[in-house]
């Protein structure tokens, strides 16, 4: 199985301002082109973390989805992060996984964040994903899904597990420790991209965007400052790891 090269890009987000977001992004991400596989962007990137969901929603295939389209077409590879869609009335928090042929799988964020009134706005997704690209298995998940260990739980043989986040700095210590737990428990890569900056409602993110490998090492991390990185992830190096450790054929019949 080949190596993976995934990017993440911790950045700003102009509050509630999709067409600004998105020209930040778009010139974050054409650098880029014939040097990775996957680009990971934070959640609500085109918005910031906000409940302001009925002026900011867009349809199902609407402006965002197309641009996400078009950047994965440019630099040939995957480019994913979350926004807000408005489908059949109801608003969700919802993660495009989006391939350079046009393919794509979606995901609805399951937990949502009561401490800010998440729950009262947008729709509970009901569905883990495990996507298939380029031979590995990958499971992405949202900011506030990274508390609940359940969720994340490597039953289905995944290879890879990504969290995006508006995850505020006064939690930073969760954050870090929680994304080290994950990748232990679940041996396998795990990264977390964060955002950083302060946002409408006056919240700091530190970023703290973190890759981390099958045994809890760091890889990469960083805070306070936008930053693109790419890291190389071995997937023969982790197989190895897992047969050594034979930790996760040991689970029970729960999810």
């Amino acid at each position: 199985m080949q190596s993976l090269k995934v990017t993440t890009i911790q950045s700003n987000l102009i509050w509630e301002n999709i067409d600004a977001n998105l020209e930040q992004f778009s010139y974050k991400i054409a650098p880029l082109k014939g040097k990775t596989d996957i680009i990971i962007l934070p959640e609500m990137f085109t918005t910031g973390f906000t409940n302001n969901r009925e002026p900011l929603a867009e349809v199902p295939q609407g402006k965002t989805f197309q641009w996400l389209y078009q950047q994965a077409l440019a630099v040939n590879a995957v480019v994913t992060g979350s926004y807000i869609v408005k489908e059949e009335g109801k608003y969700y928090n919802r993660l495009i996984w989006m391939q350079p042929n046009g393919q794509y799988s979606l995901y609805n964020k399951h937990y949502l964040f009561t401490k800010a009134k998440e729950h009262e706005y947008y729709a509970r997704g009901q569905e883990r994903v495990v996507i298939e690209w380029k031979g590995w298995k990958i499971c992405p998940l949202i900011c506030y899904d990274l508390r609940f260990p359940m969720w994340a739980r490597n039953n289905v043989g995944y290879d890879l597990l990504i969290y995006i986040a508006s995850w505020p700095t006064t939690r930073a210590h969760h954050w870090k420790s929680l994304l080290m737990g994950r990748a232990i428990e679940n041996q396998c890569f795990t990264i977390g991209v964060n955002r950083v900056g302060m946002d409408g409602n006056d919240f700091y993110y530190s970023g703290d965007t973190s890759v981390i490998d099958y045994s809890g090492g760091i890889i990469y991390q960083t805070a306070h400052a936008e930053d693109t990185f790419t890291a190389l992830l071995n997937y023969e190096a982790q197989q190895t790891y897992r047969e050594k450790l034979r930790f996760l054929p040991d689970q029970d019949g729960y999810l």
